[in-house]
């Protein structure tokens, strides 16, 4: 019988943490031991570990997805040149993402998530031994989880929306709902975990994984929360949702882990971040400099990198997370130009990957202020952050300079700060300037173009029309 990949793809093995006993061994809590798995909490323990398991593991291909489309990077691989067609090629001449293609996204990944937090949720009410306090801390780490897979998904679907409702029954299909919706549902259901953090007491009953220190307690996973309802706040308000939404995302930020005044890099650094490992049944870091070296960098990171005080030296973050390759790598079957750039943002295959940093939510901030007329406060953000991570001199910008450039400076230091998190195409998509992402072939039957959206795959689109044509969507 086939299945909605949405619904079914979880299927009989609903956790992937509880799938394979050699995997409860790993020494995160990416997947636990077999004696962080006894007691009261321990079923608890191990379908949270499968959450995290599948939040992390849709990450590398939104990373070099996003990086594709927002023209930071290449995926050069020598024979297969669909990792270059795909996403800067499209189907030719009609200048949109196949369906069928490398470009469709991680679609399974981020549902199977999802499902995977309704049924925890389940196992959650479920749990008799749970104080009120330890319910309510637990669901509001599953509903921010949950609002952040379903941000992953509409921050690249975007007008075609996305599906927000995970039925009892993995058989049955839920609609498409509009992007507006999806925007709506997602803060409304992280500003509902907040409140459950807020009820859930002074510790979760179950352990997060490194990645979560300094917010692995109710109090504490709040401003994280906070943090990624300040994210989709923002999105929502350059796609339609205005003024109330750029209040919405002030009033998070405000209660979220931003500092603003950071003094060094790590500060800078500060966040939630998934883990990897090389031990047995663990993932590696799959984006980092040692482990894919056919993730390449994009020739305009050079060219458009500002220079230091000195007038020579490049932005610390170019030269910090780029390298120049001993030859240049050449596109597959000419399809696409030469790049000398290698990224290095991830150096090892243990590095861990942001989910969100102070980086990003002071220059988030900026964007907010800018948006709801604090133009001098936007400016200290972007110095904050050019200066420290960039070693930069303060901007040129003033209160007097036209909003426009001020909101050119913030995506700038958005482009170095956070190469390789996953933001500068939705950024760029936001703000309608797609149209100024580099076109590296003009021409020809291999021109390239920008995609507006990663498409709904069409293998979920061909169920949905066998079972129920009305719930086909837009994107099908």
């Amino acid at each position: 019988m086939q299945k909605a990949f949405i619904l079914g793809v979880a299927g009989a093995c609903v956790l992937v943490t509880a799938c394979n006993a050699d995997r409860l061994t790993l020494p995160n809590q990416n997947t636990v031991t077999q004696e962080a798995a006894s007691g009261a909490t321990g079923v608890l323990q191990l379908q949270v570990a499968g959450v995290l398991r599948r939040l992390r593991g849709g990450r590398q291909n939104f990373i070099t997805t996003t990086a594709r489309f927002g023209r930071e990077g290449y995926v050069y691989t020598p024979n297969e040149g669909r990792f270059t067609s795909n996403f800067l090629i499209g189907l030719p001449g009609e200048n949109r993402i196949d369906p069928a293609g490398f470009a469709a996204g991680a679609w399974t990944t981020h549902y199977g998530d999802l499902r995977d937090i309704h049924v925890t949720r389940q196992a959650v009410d479920a749990a008799t031994l749970l104080t009120p306090e330890q319910n309510s801390a637990l669901h509001g780490m599953l509903g921010t989880f949950e609002g952040l897979e379903l941000l992953y998904l509409i921050s690249t679907r975007d007008t075609i929306g996305i599906v927000v409702e995970i039925k009892d029954n993995p058989q049955e299909l839920a609609p498409f709902v509009s992007r507006d919706s999806a925007y709506s549902y997602i803060m409304n259901t992280l500003d509902a975990a907040y409140a459950q953090l807020q009820a859930g007491g002074a510790a979760f009953p179950v352990t997060l994984h490194e990645g979560f220190a300094g917010f692995d307690t109710p109090p504490t996973f709040a401003q994280f929360n906070r943090a990624i309802a300040a994210r989709a706040a923002a999105y929502s308000a350059t796609t339609g949702g205005g003024a109330t939404s750029w209040a919405r995302a002030a009033a998070a930020m405000a209660v979220s882990f931003i500092n603003p005044a950071p003094a060094t890099l790590a500060d800078l650094n500060v966040g939630v971040y998934n883990v990897h490992s090389l031990a047995t049944g663990d993932s590696a870091n799959g984006v980092d400099s040692t482990g894919n070296t056919d993730f390449l960098g994009h020739p305009s990171l050079r060219t458009d990198a500002q220079l230091k005080a000195d007038g020579v030296t490049q932005d610390d973050r170019f030269t910090r997370k780029t390298f120049t390759l001993p030859t240049a790598r050449n596109a597959p079957q000419g399809l696409g130009i030469p790049t000398d750039l290698g990224l290095r943002v991830y150096k090892t295959q243990e590095d861990p990957v942001p989910i969100v940093r102070n980086e990003e939510l002071i220059l988030l901030d900026a964007e907010i202020r800018l948006a709801t007329g604090d133009k001098a406060g936007a400016i200290a953000n972007i110095n904050a952050v050019r200066t420290i991570s960039g070693g930069l001199p303060p901007s040129t910008l003033t209160a007097g300079s036209p909003d426009a450039d001020v909101l050119l400076g913030i995506l700038y230091e958005k482009r170095y700060s956070l190469l390789a998190e996953g933001h500068r195409w939705i950024d760029m998509r936001r703000y309608g300037l797609l149209a100024t992402l580099p076109l590296d072939i003009t021409t020809g039957v291999n021109a390239h173009f920008v995609a507006k959206v990663i498409p709904v795959p069409q293998a979920e689109c061909l169920v949905r029309a066998r079972s129920d044509p009305s719930l086909a969507g837009p994107g099908c």
